[in-house]
């Protein structure tokens, strides 16, 4: 059976990522992030509940260094090694380029969210977990690192280098998970909060870490990962044209 295009890429992404030091180092700092920010910042033993919002709430801090990490080879080390030329001149459509590039990167994401698993199932004997709860907030964590994923890779396609892509990529994605902060601190007119809190992924992903799935942040996640996909196209024809 013949693979996707996208996959094919996907392939090669995900071989010479699992293949480098990088993908360890992520691992490891993800799953120490999020526990000690349960059991020792959020100290989780001492709120007698039984929910798992306190956990949810790391994850999209812990994507601030984790996205731009996972994203920041994937079209800045094309340009910088000269392969991108390459690529550009095999049977690929932009699409299939990009599509290939964020697939890896969601996969990433997905095999990320897998090791956090053992922390929820060690704490459901202790309590009357809602498991619909438990599975809606997952699904928000999933639609945020796709959102954050297509925008790392969006930034590493208008990068130069690695280390550009990276400190790009972080600090847009600290103002966009953080930016709601601003609405809560300082009195602004509601119009103006409110588009404040529009632009802030982290504030669309409050809702899913709730248990609740709100078909107006779901949209917004899918429009805005589509749209982050498509400006990457665009940013990838140019290349091809320039």
């Amino acid at each position: 059976m013949k693979l996707p295009k996208p996959w094919i890429l996907a392939k090669k992404e995900l071989f010479t990522l699992v293949n480098s030091p990088l993908f360890y180092g992520i691992c490891l700092f993800f799953t120490l992030f999020c526990s000690i920010w349960l059991y020792y910042l959020q100290r989780y033993f001492t709120m007698n509940m039984a929910s798992l919002r306190p956990y949810f709430a790391a994850f999209p801090v812990a994507f601030i260094l984790v996205i731009p990490m996972i994203t920041m080879k994937s079209w800045a080390e094309e340009r910088k090694l000269g392969s991108i030329e390459l690529l550009l001149t095999m049977p690929f459509s932009e699409w299939d380029l990009v599509l290939g590039k964020f697939t890896a990167a969601l996969t990433v994401v997905l095999l990320l969210l897998g090791l956090t698993l053992p922390v929820p199932l060690s704490i459901l004997p202790l309590g009357r977990f809602d498991l619909g709860v438990l599975a809606g907030e997952y699904a928000g964590v999933l639609l945020l690192g796709s959102a954050a994923s297509a925008l790392g890779l969006l930034l590493s396609s208008l990068s130069k280098n690695q280390a550009g892509a990276f400190l790009g990529s972080t600090a847009v994605l600290l103002i966009s998970m953080l930016i709601n902060q601003l609405a809560l601190t300082v009195s602004l007119p509601p119009f103006l909060a409110a588009g404040v809190n529009f632009l802030s992924l982290s504030f669309h992903f409050d809702s899913f870490s709730k248990g609740i799935i709100d078909t107006r942040d779901l949209a917004f996640f899918v429009i805005t990962t589509v749209m982050f996909l498509f400006f990457n196209t665009r940013v990838i024809l140019f290349r091809k044209w320039s």
